[in-house]
């Protein structure tokens, strides 16, 4: 520490590094201006200045049912009460809370010139009044209960909140702007009814997504309407709390006079002046710089805004228009930056952070609003009660009083004789003696009945944060009734904004996977229709001890859902899957959706959409484990993507999930095993379930060596079911010489197992229109028509299906739409040893 000095007077010197001085004073500077002036409170969306201006209004009494007061006295008011600065910044912001062009959902009430949207300034605030709006009151709304935490003002003389209680979203409604030291804040305003929809629906589920939010928060809506040009900067905003979201003004084309075109203009982007976007645009004209226009008129009145561009008669109205969006302000942009203060600390917030910080606001508030109204209620209980004793001994109590000398002496005969408290007996005292008659007694008891029932629903609130947060929805609700309206401006996709799908051909594809994860999707016309019995092409390219495993065909514009063993669902559109050759091996799964490196894909559905609630709920997910389990789930439970996927099903230990199937509720389950059993029975039987549920009993197996090795299910009358063994035999037949038994049973024999065939490895829902991928482990695949196969009974051992050659067996059967490709013949493409050989360690799990 400095020497300290002393001057020729005798005063302290203490020498002080004026770099260090200069540091440590502008930092002071800067927070004060960062948590007192610039940046606005993520509970109520304001910043102190207007916190003061509205606590102040309230303080006078200028409520909305009240008349103005002149915006001096308002001004005055907050000024030597709360807010020690100059009196234009009160009067700016209270101005700018009573624009409808600048607040979405103002929250003063102005009467005289407060300004317009060509930039004019408002008049002198001695000219103007102003009073609070109902939206002011509901943020104010049970201020004196205790909601929340006051402090001292500038001179410690009066207490100030820190923040009000806010009913309103309004950081999200009003959204604010404001430079501080190093950083700055600029939040759009948004649609209140768009607003509480999602704030409810985060309520409902705390773990929604941001994705699954702006399903409700479409994206910001401009007191000024106009047009949102592109949807990424607002995705990016509400993702990170940082976006660039491009602005258009309203305008259309109409014809007038015999030949001529005009451009009307009737809204224009948020926080743009009009009248200088006017004088820009004939600056431009006047420089060379826009062509095609002959004449701007401002046409605005008080029934709406109109600027008219009249287009010269041999111009181009639309290109006129896309110039006057490329150079002049009536295309612009907002950069959002969401920045607020968070426990007086600024934060970067996204969408999902704004609304949670208003709930657990909203949550303290309806807590600290309870105990208090717990705490009055439990007051006048007890002088109540007090009351009632009175009453119950009426004669004894007047005797008691004329006896008595003097008040205290009242009083302490009333506590003696009865057991009443100070307070009690103080309020009995001071009963007037109309209260002695029939009918206010009467009140008495039935005002005591009353708070008892109000104490215990009082208690009910505070011992459950379910009812609580009830009460904030209930509450929401409300001021979405009394304030929600349309949305006014409108979100169009720009131009760079094509979705993937408008540019990749809706056509059909073969999703393969092969045994070591690696995935590909192929034109299905790639491959050709060989007989019974040939030995197929090849099928892809694979790498040493792998091979291709399971086949599927889709669309290019479904969605895919992947389900892997642990029981995990992940999302993907078919496009994004990888396009490869025949004969290529794919990419690895792993590279494409974020599964566990221990984990694989065992089933894939393909679905049509996942934003039709009517599809989404009247079809069904069905799962089986290798243990027999199987379970029924709503496809809406697996209707919204994240990108880690989520819990499909519960897996028990030692167990994997084999199948996942879609359905329509009503359709014939067929499990099939190792062993040869085969079990059916109607999904009606399996009761839907919770996402992450374990599921019930489906099949019992044979043994502890036997395990479930697929499912059908049936809902074309015209199917049969094919069963394939390890060793090329199969056969098909009729789903009804399966007789139907209740779940959980062994089954029946679905064909004759022997050394000759091997045991099942796969069962499949067939037609004469389909057509088969059977794969082997060695690589190759052929494919062969499903009419081919002849019906046979339960018992049958099938036919040869596939020449194998010694050591190879059947890795996978999968079941494909004929593509009505020319059927060829035999045809050799490599041997096992050129693809890579498999490794004999047991049968590989299918499609």
């Amino acid at each position: 520490m400095a020497e300290e000095e002393k001057d020729e007077k005798g005063s302290k010197i203490i020498p002080i590094n004026i770099e260090e001085e200069m540091k440590s004073a502008y930092i002071d500077y800067s927070m004060s201006v960062i948590v007192s002036r610039a940046l606005p409170d993520v509970r109520d969306g304001l910043k102190p200045v207007h916190r003061r201006v509205l606590y102040g209004m309230l303080d006078l009494g200028v409520t909305s049912g009240k008349a103005h007061k002149k915006s001096a006295r308002i001004v005055g008011e907050v000024l030597g009460k709360y807010h020690p600065h100059g009196d234009s910044s009160v009067y700016d912001a209270m101005v700018r809370m009573a624009q409808d062009w600048s607040l979405r959902y103002p929250l003063v009430d102005g009467q005289g010139n407060f300004g317009s949207m060509d930039g004019d300034n408002p008049a002198a605030m001695r000219y103007t009044e102003a009073r609070l709006r109902k939206t002011a009151e509901d943020m104010l709304a049970d201020i004196n209960k205790d909601t929340i935490d006051f402090q001292l003002n500038f001179d410690d003389s009066l207490e100030e909140p820190t923040v009000l209680p806010a009913r309103i979203p309004n950081l999200l409604v009003n959204g604010t702007s404001g430079i501080a030291v190093g950083m700055a804040t600029n939040m759009p305003p948004h649609n209140l009814n768009e607003v509480v929809d999602a704030t409810l629906a985060y309520i409902d589920n705390k773990e929604i997504t941001i994705e699954e939010l702006m399903q409700y928060v479409k994206a910001p809506d401009f007191p000024t309407g106009g047009i949102i040009y592109g949807v990424e900067g607002v995705r990016s905003a509400f993702e990170t709390g940082r976006g660039r979201i491009v602005m258009r003004g309203r305008a259309e084309i109409e014809p007038y006079g015999n030949d001529r075109e005009r451009i009307i203009v009737s809204e224009v982007p948020y926080q743009v002046n009009k009248a200088q976007m006017i004088e820009r645009t004939a600056e431009l004209i006047n420089a060379k710089k826009l062509d095609g226009i002959t004449a701007i008129r401002d046409e605005s009145d008080r029934t709406g805004l109109r600027v008219v561009y009249e287009v010269r008669r041999d111009a181009n109205a639309g290109v006129v228009l896309n110039n006057l969006y490329k150079y002049t302000a009536l295309q612009t942009s907002f950069s959002v930056n969401n920045i607020a203060l968070v426990k007086g600390r600024p934060m970067m917030l996204n969408l999902k952070d704004l609304i949670r910080h208003f709930v657990e606001h909203r949550h303290d508030v309806v807590v600290r609003r309870t105990r208090y109204e717990l705490a009055e209620a439990e007051k006048r209980a007890h002088i109540l009660e007090g009351y009632l004793i009175a009453l119950d001994h009426l004669d004894e109590v007047i005797r008691l009083i004329r006896e008595s000398a003097n008040p205290d002496e009242a009083r302490e005969g009333l506590i003696r004789e009865f057991g009443l408290t100070e307070v009690q007996a103080k309020a009995i005292l001071e009963m007037r003696l109309q209260r002695l008659t029939g009918m206010e007694r009467e009140k008495i008891r039935e005002e005591y009945a009353q708070l008892q029932e109000l104490i215990k629903y009082l208690n009910e609130v505070l011992a459950s944060e379910p009812l609580r947060m009830k009460i904030i929805s209930d509450e929401l609700i409300e001021i979405k009734e009394k304030y929600g309206d349309e949305r006014r401006t409108e979100i169009v996709h720009a131009a760079g904004e094509i979705r993937m799908e408008d540019i990749i051909a809706d056509e059909d594809v073969v999703i393969t996977i092969s045994h070591a994860g690696y995935i590909k999707r192929t034109l299905a016309t790639e491959y050709r229709v060989q007989g019974r019995g040939g030995r197929g092409s090849r099928g892809g390219t694979t790498r040493e001890e792998d091979f291709i495993e399971r086949i599927f065909i889709a669309s290019t514009h479904n969605w895919m859902l992947f389900f892997t063993e642990k029981g995990r669902c992940h999302w993907m559109k078919v496009y994004e899957i990888p396009e490869g050759s025949r004969t290529s091996k794919g990419r690895a799964i792993q590279n494409l959706i974020q599964i566990e490196k221990d984990d694989k894909v065992k089933a894939f559905i393909n679905v049509n959409n996942l934003e039709d609630e009517e599809y989404l709920n009247s079809n069904y997910i069905i799962m089986c484990t290798r243990k027999g389990t199987i379970k029924k789930t709503a496809l809406e439970a697996y209707s919204r993507p994240r990108v880690n996927g989520i819990n499909a099903i519960t897996i028990n230990e030692g167990d994997q999930l084999l199948e996942a199937k879609m359905t329509n509720g009503s359709s014939e389950i067929i499990m099939a095993n190792r062993s040869g059993r085969a079990i059916r029975f109607n999904e009606k039987h399996v009761r839907p379930m919770g996402r992450t549920a374990a599921g019930v009993r489906g099949i019992t197996l044979a043994s502890e060596n036997d395990e479930v090795i697929g499912l059908v299910a049936v809902n074309d009358p015209e199917t049969t079911i094919l069963v394939v063994s390890e060793k090329g035999y199969g056969k098909r037949t009729d789903v009804e010489d399966y007789r139907v038994t209740n779940r959980g049973g062994k089954g029946v024999k679905t064909m004759n197992i022997t050394d000759k065939t091997g045991q099942l490895i796969a069962i499949k829902g067939v037609t004469d229109k389909d057509d088969l991928m059977i794969i082997n482990k060695s690589g190759i695949i052929i494919r062969m028509a499903v009419s081919e196969l002849r019906v046979m009974g339960r018992a049958t051992q099938g036919v040869k299906l596939i020449r194998l050659q010694e050591g190879d067996e059947i890795a996978s059967v999968a079941r494909v739409q004929d593509t009505g490709t020319e059927e060829l013949g035999e045809e050799e493409a490599g041997s096992p040893e050129e693809s890579g050989s498999a490794e004999e360690s047991g049968s590989p799990e299918i499609d």
